[in-house]
């Protein structure tokens, strides 16, 4: 398997030599595959599965009766101890390549409490017949869906949304929490009065959903109750609304903030600096437990959510929150001399490349970096590397089973 989709293959290995390198989708280590090529480059090729001449040790039917054509879950035709086993050799392999490391392994991957029925946020798109679904592999078509196997127990899929709301709705977000389900959508134009009124009359029609948030461009409506809840740490519930991004495996949330906070090893008083904050996930356990906590993101109602929490918890007077992008964060501390003793960051897939340089600057002396993809954690911690920091730990947690993907936190040490 490859750092994605795709079962990494050669074509007619007896035939020529060193074989074509071919990227096949819902395939399994150790597979002998029939395909058909649909894309042909110069250095690889891209096939379609035709049919299965032996399994290799690790594959299972899929359990989801939407896969294969379902594009949601793309390794989920591999048993889940492979899965974790798998993802532990790649995380490793490309941060050992990146770094000239020897990461072992065995044992780096949190394997996830479960397989199915962990996800509390799935995002739906809005097929022509205006129902719910997800995107088929590697095509923009919508495969409808009854039910997710990967969301939580809970999850009901709200068809009569994109019917109320009409055809300018094109994707539905199921968001649950402790107080119930919400949905938010997304519009290609702000909902006129007509839309607005059928969609309240549905939601009280059909009783599962507490409230929708509306979205379309810079325009945001509020329908019923949005409010959701996430417990991060035992006895530290975050309440935000629920367009604002939070973890989507709660269970694995708790593990993550579990770990940065022990690597962490705060102190009353420690001076701490968060890039990439959003409603405060790792910034409000810092504070609880000490730590004066100067947090950034560029998302203003994060920022607001963050701080109405900070005030309900008691904890504003250990926390100053601001809404600013990391790159303007970064200069901007730069000029007023801060150093912070730990910097925290969680940024988005594309990584933190342009603040590196910034960050190397203010000298924090540790580095806790929490990233959702290792191709780009792997790049930045390069980066640090090549500028005094040694790696000093890494852990991966299986936030996402039947995917390729994983959450890795590597702590980095100014030597």
């Amino acid at each position: 398997m490859g750092l994605g989709p795709y079962g990494l293959a050669r074509i007619d290995t007896a035939a020529v030599s060193g074989g074509k390198v071919v990227m096949v989708p819902n395939s399994a280590p150790g597979d002998l595959v029939e395909i058909e090529v649909v894309r042909d480059h110069r250095d690889y090729s891209v096939g379609r599965l035709r049919e299965i001449l032996s399994s290799g040790p690790a594959r299972r039917a899929a359990p989801c009766p939407y896969l294969p054509r379902c594009g949601g879950c793309d390794w989920q035709q591999i048993d889940y101890p492979a899965q974790v086993r798998i993802k532990g050799e790649l995380i490793a392999h490309e941060l050992n390549r990146a770094l000239d490391g020897a990461i072992d392994p065995r044992g780096l991957v949190v394997p996830a409490p479960d397989e199915f029925g962990y996800r509390s946020r799935l995002r739906l798109r809005v097929s022509p017949g205006l129902r719910l679904g997800f995107n088929e592999f590697g095509s923009s078509k919508v495969v409808e869906i009854e039910r997710c196997l990967v969301g939580l127990g809970e999850i009901s899929i709200p068809h009569f949304l994109p019917a109320a709301l009409g055809r300018g709705c094109e994707e539905v977000e199921i968001v649950a929490g402790r107080a119930g389900l919400v949905a938010v959508a997304n519009l290609r134009r702000p909902p006129d009065s007509r839309a607005i009124g059928r969609t309240r009359r549905a939601l009280e029609a059909d009783g599962s959903f507490k409230g929708v948030i509306v979205r379309a461009g810079k325009s945001r409506l509020k329908i019923g109750e949005v409010l959701t809840s996430i417990e991060v740490e035992p006895g530290l519930v975050l309440e935000l609304d629920a367009d604002l991004f939070t973890q989507a495996n709660h269970a694995q949330n708790r593990s993550l903030v579990s770990c940065v906070m022990q690597r962490a090893a705060l102190f009353d008083g420690a001076r701490v600096l968060e890039l990439f904050c959003g409603a405060g996930n790792f910034s409000l356990p810092a504070a609880r437990r000490g730590a004066c906590v100067t947090a950034f993101d560029s998302d203003p109602l994060a920022i607001t959510a963050a701080s109405a929490n900070a005030h309900r918890l008691g904890l504003a007077d250990r926390l100053q929150f601001s809404a600013i992008d990391a790159k303007g964060t970064a200069q901007f501390l730069l000029r007023a001399g801060y150093r912070a003793q730990l910097l925290l960051l969680d940024p988005p897939r594309s990584g933190a490349a342009e603040l590196m340089s910034s960050i190397v600057k203010l000298k924090p002396l540790r580095v806790i970096y929490v990233s959702c993809d290792v191709a780009t954690l792997a790049r930045d911690l390069k980066a640090l590397r090549g500028s005094g920091y040694g790696l000093n730990f890494v852990r991966a947690f299986d936030f996402f089973p039947n995917t390729h993907h994983a959450e890795v936190v590597a702590e980095a040490v100014l030597t």
